[in-house]
């Protein structure tokens, strides 16, 4: 039997010895480990930065096409405009047309027009026919289909090779 006996008494370590272990033991983990977070918080910190500039270079791009927009919808309300003065005139155009189209179309053949006037709310015709008939029967039809609230014949007259007569048609009705 053996019998291992130490003399020597334990000896207490200080503060500062388990300091210098701990340093010299763990610290190097320490340091190895926060070297990794630091490596990859600058990769991060590189990918956060591209995402930055990426935004910006959206965000400059929106900005001028904003920029470019304005212009156009600043034309594009220029033309609506126009269009908007312009629908009134073609519209007094269309009715003036239509007027105009019904006057001819039941205007007798044998009937001729030596000078038409078209006001703004009213034709005047200077016609000639070598019949009176012609005259009287276009009278009565414009009378009868009531197109116009007001028909006037005037000036009629009898030369020697025809009949010359004024008619204003005034207010016409669709």
């Amino acid at each position: 039997m053996k019998y291992k006996i130490n003399l020597l008494t334990e000896k207490k370590d200080s503060v500062t010895d388990r300091v210098i272990y701990f340093s010299l033991n763990y610290l190097r983990y320490i340091l190895v480990i926060t070297q990794i977070i630091v490596i990859f918080v600058f990769f991060y910190k590189f990918k956060v930065d591209q995402e930055i500039i990426d935004l910006k270079e959206a965000a400059d791009q929106k900005k001028e096409i904003i920029e470019i927009s304005q212009s156009l919808l600043k034309d594009a309300a220029a033309a609506e405009l126009k269009i908007n003065q312009i629908k009134p005139v073609i519209q007094k155009q269309d009715y003036m047309l239509e007027e105009l189209n019904y006057v001819l179309s039941t205007f007798p053949e044998s009937a001729y027009v030596s000078k038409m006037v078209i006001g703004n709310d009213d034709i005047t015709l200077d016609c000639w026919t070598n019949d009176s008939s012609i005259i009287k029967l276009f009278y009565q039809r414009l009378l009868k289909e009531k197109k116009f609230k007001q028909i006037n014949l005037l000036n009629l007259k009898k030369t020697e090779i025809n009949y010359t007569f004024s008619l204003i048609l005034s207010e016409y009705v669709k």
